[in-house]
Formats: structure tokens, sequence, C-alpha cells
């Protein structure tokens, strides 16, 4: 199909909700071609090279600094300004290639990872996707170049999930530019050179570029458990005057630019964590392979080959998702924001399990404050957290889907519970429509013949979920919205959904491109996520009618009252 049709479709998932697979979406799985591919492996290539031979980690942890030097190498190798256009001096990359290279970026360090994806997955960003043509020339060549670094300032005391209700605020003045008063924190890169602050006026919602330096800008550097070597700012801004020509798109612009960046910004996670995967499973293997207790490797025993097994098989997932997710972009997908929060919720809390399981190999070495896996213990905690907390982006996903699917349903708003005999009347309809979508439950489009069991998984789960959706619809309606334990667990199932379909559509094209033989090694390890997969969303929907919820609430409602744990031996 081609791009501009799929920019008129819904999200994937916000169809899933609907109890539909578009296909037309997802399959074939995406792959770079042409020069994108060619510059995005000349690239990766340069920044491995680099950060295998050159840079630090260690250093970088110790003197709570990348380095200027580090900067300055990676932007002589034209890695500052990845996605940047040519003409204004960067490397013109796609979704997919940016994406692939900060890959290596993970796989190197953490803490690199993250000043790397300030600056360019939401830092310049903003600019690149909303600037004019004179604001990309004036600020795009200095950061694609690395002579500048990037920051992204939106969070402040009071204010982080909830984004909208901003306290920081832009007075628009008679010459048309603005003066900013208002307190940021935890922003990266927040004593650099080029910020986009967001804050309120009396016309909305704004995006400023404030420059590094300007008068009025106070910072003040955050002690951090992890990252660092990641320079976390307090910002103040005190009458700090910014040019009318500064203004990011139009006043009330500012939330949506916002927003919209957050979306784009999180893919890189998903490809930073999954290269940071692959790094703990090399130094899992070189430990559990050179490392005898009981004249065996320790690979030799059951439960060591066990988390070997499961990190490589949740790597492929989480790449395959990842990919799939930066391919949505490259093809012109409008709205790709659910599968980015369920990308970035998927790659944090798995990237946090699979550090677990290779500290868990490596014993006593890795607890050892040098070894890298103490530094990426240190660094991968925050990741759950930033960039929209995982509850918050779980609560983002169901919500979404859900609303989709309620403008499906006109008659919801009219159930009442005080008036059941009316709700019999507009349940009828609902229960026949839902044994329908039993029988008849949409596929997975264009997926290879031996995939069809998955596919066949992946049909019923989807009409489950639409199944589930609507009766959470119907028995909350608007009150949905705070049912958190309910949202989280139909994310959950439409991610496990989301990540089975990226891993049929991309094992669907390496079978059809190499064959059953030589493709079988991949093909288990794809089965094997795939079933792991369809688990998780089985569980996540049996929870939906089977838990302890009443019991939960109560604990914590008595908890709280009794202020802490009050049973004495």
């Amino acid at each position: 199909m081609a791009a501009v049709d799929r920019a008129q479709k819904p999200s994937f998932t916000k169809s899933l909700f609907l109890g539909q697979v578009a296909s037309d979406l997802v399959m074939p799985y995406p792959v770079q071609t042409g020069d994108d591919r060619d510059e995005t492996q000349r690239l990766a290539a340069a920044a491995r090279d680099y950060l295998t031979t050159t840079y630090d980690p260690a250093r970088s942890e110790r003197d709570r600094w990348v380095g200027d030097d580090t900067i300055r190498d990676l932007g002589d190798l034209g890695l500052t300004g990845l996605f940047i256009d040519k003409k204004y001096g960067g490397q013109g990359l796609s979704q997919s290639g940016y994406c692939r290279v900060m890959e290596e970026f993970g796989r190197s360090d953490g803490t690199l990872a993250v000043v790397m994806g300030v600056h360019q997955s939401i830092g310049s960003k903003p600019l690149h996707l909303y600037g004019t043509d004179e604001q990309k020339e004036r600020w795009l060549p200095d950061l694609a170049a690395g002579r500048k670094l990037a920051a992204f300032v939106l969070t402040e005391p009071n204010v982080g999930s909830d984004a909208y209700n901003l306290e920081t605020r832009a007075e628009r003045q008679s010459d048309g530019s603005w003066v900013l008063n208002g307190v940021k924190r935890w922003i990266g890169n927040g004593d650099r050179d080029v910020l986009t602050v967001f804050a309120r006026s009396e016309l909305g919602h704004v995006a400023l570029i404030v420059e590094g330096g300007t008068p009025g800008i106070q910072t003040e550097r955050f002690d951090t458990l992890g990252l660092r070597g990641n320079r976390l700012q307090k910002v103040t801004f005190t009458d700090v005057r910014v040019p009318a020509e500064n203004l990011l798109g139009e006043p009330g612009d500012g939330f949506r630019i916002a927003m919209n960046t957050l979306n784009n910004g999180r893919m890189s996670m998903g490809t930073s964590i999954s290269g940071g995967m692959k790094r703990f499973l090399d130094l899992s293997l070189e430990h559990t392979t050179t490392r005898r207790q009981f004249d065996r490797e320790l690979i030799d025993f059951e439960m060591v080959e066990d988390k070997i097994a499961w990190m490589e098989t949740q790597i492929y997932g989480l790449e395959s998702m990842s990919y799939l997710t930066t391919g949505l972009v490259d093809r012109g997908v409008a709205d790709y924001s659910l599968e980015s929060a369920m990308t970035k919720v998927t790659a944090s809390d798995t990237g946090w399990y699979a550090l677990n399981r290779a500290f868990q190999l490596h014993g006593g070495t890795a607890y050892m404050n040098d070894h890298p896996l103490a530094k990426a213990m240190r660094d991968f905690r925050i990741f759950p957290i930033f960039e929209g907390a995982n509850d918050v982006m779980r609560a983002f996903t169901a919500l979404n889907g859900m609303k989709a699917l309620s403008e499906h349903l006109p008659d919801v708003k009219d159930i009442s519970v005080s008036n059941p005999s009316k709700a019999i009347g507009v349940l009828a309809p609902y229960v026949r429509e839902r044994v329908g979508q039993r029988l008849r439950p949409e596929r997975l489009e264009g997926a290879h013949s031996d995939m069809a069991k998955q596919v066949g998984q992946i049909a019923e789960q989807t009409a489950r979920l639409r199944g589930a959706g609507e009766a959470a619809l119907r028995r909350y309606g608007s009150k949905i919205q705070e049912k958190q334990l309910v949202q989280k667990r139909l994310a959950d199932a439409a991610a496990g959904i989301y990540a089975q379909v990226a891993t049929v559509s991309r094992i669907s094209g390496v079978l059809e491109r190499d064959g059953k033989i030589a493709s079988e090694a991949e093909r288990r390890v794809a089965i094997n996520f795939c079933n792991s997969q369809a688990r998780v969303v089985g569980r996540a929907l049996r929870s939906l009618e089977i838990n302890d919820d009443k019991h939960t609430r109560a604990i914590g409602k008595q908890t709280r009252a009794d202020g802490g744990y009050r049973f004495d031996l």
C-alpha cells in the first residue's frame, strides 16, 4: 500500500482494540534498502570501532562527563546529526537508520546512549520536525556537527507525567519576544547550548528555543545514582528574554510539539536497550563458558542455559518490535504513538530483567564496582522511569485504544448500572457480535505458512482483546479512566500481541528469502518468543476476570490508614 494511504489509516494498535489486524501496516517487515542501508551500515561500523577502541565508559563515570573530546570525535565521525538533513550537515538517515546506529551507543554505554539520545532523539528533533528554514539554518549545522549540544526542557518540580499543567510561564511582549520564568528539573544537557523549553502562556503552550548562556538562566547539577557521566540539571529561568524568532511553530503548539517529539524519540530507547542486552549476553557467554564449577563449564547447567536462551529470545523479539515501529515512521504511517509507547515499556522492562539475569550468572564478580554490569545496574534503572514512566505509558496505550473502541460503540454511553433493563437490550447485540468475532477472528495476511500456528494465536488473542475492551467499557463507562489495573492488563495484552506480530512479520521475510532449512535456528527463536508472549497475553486477559483486586485495594487502603505495617509477632 502506498505511503499516502497508510498515512490515512488509524494506528495498528488502535485497530487491535477494534479486533482488527491491519496487515498492510506491518507486512512485509520493513527493511532498509539502497543508500539509506549503506550509510547506516557505514556509520554503525564507525560508531562501533570508535566505541570499542577509543571511548572509555569507566572514565566517563569517574569524570562525571562523557567528555568534550568524545562529543568532538563523534561529531567528526558524523554521529551527532544522524537524522538531520544533509543540507544542514547531517547524515539524513531514516528513522530505522538512526535507531540502528543508536543501538551501538546502547551496546557500549548506557550513559553515552542517553547523552546522544537527549541531543538527537528529543533535543534536536523539535527543530528538525517543526523549525522554519531560518531556524534550521541557524542551529542545525552546529548541532549536527557536535559543536553544540541540544536539550529538551519539559519536566518541572511539580510536573512530571502530567506534562500539560506546566507552571513555567512565558509572557509575550509588545515586540513579539517572550519573557520566560520558571524552574525545570532533570534536564539532560541542560547546561549546554540549545534548549527547547516548553511553557504556558496566555496564548496556550509554547515551545521556545533558548540559547545557553542567555542572561537569567541558572543551572545546578543533580547527583544521580547512575548515568554519572550525564550532566543532569536543574534549570531556573528568571526573566529570560527570548526573541520572537525563537518560537517553534505557533503559540498554542507547544504541547503538541512536546508530545510528538517524545513519541518519536522513544523509539531509540528500544534499539539502544537491545544493544545493551546484546552486550549483557556477550559478557554472560564469555563468563559461563570460561568459568568452571564441579568440573563443568557453567553453561552446561540447565538453569544457566535457561537464562542464556531467554536473553537470546527476548533480544530477538524486542529487536523485531523496535524496527517494525521505526518502519512505521519510514513508511509514512501518521499515528505511531501507541507502538512507540509499547516499545519503550517492553524495552525498559525487558532490559532490566535481562541485566538481572546476566548479573546473576556472573555471581559475585558482577558485584564489584568496576565491573561493566555493575555500572549497567546503576545506569539502567532509570529507563523504566524517564521519557514516560512505564505505568503512565501503559495507561496511555490502554486509554487511547479504548477511546478508539468507544467511537465504534455509540451505545456504550447509554448503559446505566441503575437501569438494567436498558442494558439488556444493548448487551444482546454485543453478545452476538462477540460470538461472531470468536468464529471469525481476523488473521495476519502475508505471513509465511510455517508460522500458521502463531498467526492463529494472534487472531484469537486480538478477538479476545476486543471482547475484553468492550466488556470493560460497558462495565465501567467513563470510570475506566480510574481503573488502572484494567488499563495495565489491556496494555500488556496489546503489547504482547504487537510483539508477536512484529516477530511473525520479521521471520516470514527471512523464511521467504532464505528458505526453511537455512532459517530453522532463527525460526525456533521466533516461535519461542511468540509462545512466551502468547502466555503473557493470556495471563493479562485472564486476570481481567480472575484477580485479587478487591483484596489488594482493601489492603492498600488499610496500610495507608495504619501508616505502615502493623502486624506484630
